[in-house]
């Protein structure tokens, strides 16, 4: 039985005499990986150089088509017009000077409209015209041909004929001597009309504080005549003046239909002087 002789090792043939192989080149696996590495990196980089192209097509289509998200400047005039009238802010107004380059901004320019200047006053001007007292009489709503009317100190109601008679039914109305929200009445001779013992006089002013009270009415709306006032006294509130046997008197307001009539008395502007 022949002995088996045990095989040499392969990596030192010049030390016992083994043949190399040289079927197969020495390094084939690292050139295969080594060419498969090169060939990745190439089709890497055509395909990121394809999508950089494709990016650019991309924005450049935007920008022509004017996508929304930037910001596009119209070459055109603004055809806006202001609103009608006068105003105190200035106007803006795309400049006609010539075509916008790329890459600067919209020219504007300002123009301000201008005001009117002001006519000084002129010296000659008349002056405003003070304003003329408001004279009026009072006639009674149902006795319609009897007024007011000044008899020596005391107020009657009573039937006028004459221009004596009418100046003397004619009063002169101002601001309430107590309350300017009010009247006081004074008579063509400058006396003032004033209750007395609850009667309507005329008595001089005596200017204490009393007599302003007792010479300012509040007038009221009738509430059964149209038109028609009733006076309130300032110093006796819910007290009016109301005729009663053809004389003025100063009496508390009643519930009655003859008070509200007896105390109504219709107002003639500019009085029967």
């Amino acid at each position: 039985m022949p002995e088996e002789k045990s095989r040499p090792p392969q990596d030192r043939p010049w030390e016992n005499g083994w043949t190399l192989d040289t079927s197969r080149t020495p390094g084939t696996r690292r050139l295969y990986l080594a060419g498969a590495l090169a060939v990745t990196t190439i089709v890497a980089c055509v395909a990121a150089i394809a999508a950089t192209d494709n990016q650019d097509d991309v924005r450049s289509k935007s920008a022509r088509d004017g996508g929304s998200g930037l910001i596009s400047f119209s070459t055109q005039p603004a055809t806006t017009l202001p609103p009608e009238g006068d105003s105190d802010l200035s106007s803006v107004s795309p400049s006609h000077a010539g075509p916008r380059q790329q890459g600067t901004g919209p020219t504007i320019a300002v123009t301000t409209t201008p005001k009117p200047p002001k006519s000084p006053p002129s010296k000659g001007s008349p002056a405003k015209p003070k304003p003329t007292a408001v004279y009026g009489s009072f006639r009674s709503v149902n006795y319609p041909d009897r007024y007011w009317h000044v008899d020596s100190d005391h107020v009657g109601l009573d039937q006028v004929s004459g221009e004596q008679a009418r100046e003397d039914a004619t009063f002169k109305q101002v601001k309430g001597l107590a309350n300017a929200s009010c009247y006081s009445f004074v008579a063509r001779d400058g006396r003032y009309l004033r209750h007395s013992s609850f009667v309507l006089r005329a008595d001089r002013d005596s200017g204490s504080s009393l007599f302003k009270q007792d010479a300012t009415f509040c007038p009221r709306d009738s509430p059964a005549y149209p038109g028609a006032k009733m006076l309130e006294s300032v110093n006796y509130p819910g007290y009016f003046l109301r005729h009663q046997n053809f004389v003025v008197r100063l009496q508390r307001f009643e519930y009655s239909s003859q008070f509200v009539a007896d105390s109504s008395f219709q107002p003639v502007v500019g009085g029967l002087a």
